[in-house]
């Protein structure tokens, strides 16, 4: 490992822009989303983009509620599952990627549908109804309350209304990161 140019050698110049040029071309790979640290702002787009995504997958390749429900926006293990299913989409998609990525972005497809449709079942979420995510409480914990069928009337307003829960959640605790 070098500590610097060999000795009588002047340093290399114009780093500096090497690195700036490598800073825009990495910023905009695609990246897994990190739903714990978006700010508001970013989760509002982070939120589009995937319902948007969502719903391409699940016209494209007809996926029945069983598989993904209406009310996954709702769920956190699937918001989890499809956002990582997603950015290995854009990675695998990409013009710049392997010749192989569609393949490969298919048997992670493949896998992602299994878990999909477990946890959805899990649920017991249907096309027309949705069910809080399955949690056990550990001794010591106080009991959940009871889960019940909630209507999904309208999906989209559902939809709306989460995401504007979410961003004010997220505006609320980064007003108060200072305290």
């Amino acid at each position: 490992m070098s500590a610097g140019p060999p000795k009588g050698q002047p340093p290399l110049d114009g780093f500096d822009d090497l690195d700036a040029d490598l800073s825009d071309l990495l910023g905009s790979a695609f990246r897994p989303v990190n739903w714990l640290t978006l700010t508001g702002e970013e989760a509002a787009e982070a939120w589009e983009d995937l319902d948007s995504w969502v719903d391409w997958l699940r016209h494209e390749y007809g996926l029945p509620a069983g598989i993904i429900p209406p009310c996954w926006h709702l769920h956190p293990e699937l918001l989890w599952e499809l956002s990582a299913l997603q950015r290995a989409w854009l990675t695998n998609y990409d013009p710049q990627h392997n010749a192989d990525g569609p393949l490969t972005w298919h048997r992670q497809y493949a896998e992602a549908r299994d878990r999909l449709r477990e946890w959805t079942t899990t649920a017991g979420c249907k096309l027309d109804r949705h069910r809080r995510t399955r949690q056990t409480s550990w001794p010591g914990e106080a009991p959940l309350p009871e889960i019940i069928d909630e209507v999904i009337a309208n999906r989209t307003e559902s939809f709306r209304a989460h995401v504007r829960d979410d961003i004010a959640q997220r505006s609320h605790v980064a007003g108060n990161s200072g305290d």
